[in-house]
């Protein structure tokens, strides 16, 4: 995937983003390049397609929560968080959907090991876990072999907001963050080395 180009949009709404996201993938073409985007999030609640709201448990009356197109329960983002949104066309880099999900988490445990962290990822609950805590979500919607939307690894962030749902669908899922674990990095640093991890994985 060495031709992808890398796109950093710095702090972004939710809906707007996701909707140049939308616009992006119904106006691809054959030979359009693939992207990843960078972004960060003001707080957001955002429910996957079949997302129940009864995982809103206490939710913040300032939060507001999005329904999306994307694959999965609830989840939360904000400052503090990277965002990786992976606009591929899966078909002609001739993979399948499970295999870009595994190829994000391996992505996500390949550069927590790179500050020490050791990390997995599970068979039945897509994502990334360090001691039994999540710390890397993904969720991904396909339309005509191409990917969007894509992951989200906890920084350095206010947890406190992932108490009020559960995550991924999750009763009494616990979430973490590298702050936590005792490691200290920038946003820019730390999604430079994602997206070097990602497309790694894609060569």
């Amino acid at each position: 995937m060495d031709d992808c180009q890398i796109v950093d949009l710095g702090f972004q709404d939710y809906q707007a983003t996701w909707q140049s996201m939308l616009t992006y993938t119904q106006n691809r073409q054959a030979q359009t390049a693939d992207q990843l985007w960078l972004v960060e999030h003001p707080p957001v609640y955002t429910l996957g397609m079949n997302g129940k709201r009864e995982h809103l448990l206490n939710i913040a009356e300032n939060i507001p929560v999005i329904q999306s197109d994307r694959g999965g329960q609830v989840t939360y983002h904000g400052p503090g968080q990277v965002v990786v949104y992976t606009l591929l066309d899966i078909k002609r880099l001739n993979i399948n959907i499970r295999q870009l999900v595994t190829s994000l988490e391996t992505a996500m445990i390949t550069t927590l090991a790179d500050y020490g962290i050791t990390a997995i990822a599970r068979a039945d609950a897509p994502g990334v876990y360090v001691d039994g805590k999540k710390i890397g979500s993904i969720g991904l919607r396909i339309k005509n072999h191409c990917s969007y939307h894509g992951l989200s690894l906890n920084n350095n962030m206010d947890l406190s907001p992932f108490d009020a749902i559960n995550p991924c669908g999750y009763s009494g899922l616990k979430v973490t963050q590298l702050a936590d674990l005792g490691v200290t990095v920038n946003q820019s640093e730390l999604a430079k080395r994602l997206v070097h991890a990602i497309t790694r994985q894609q060569a």
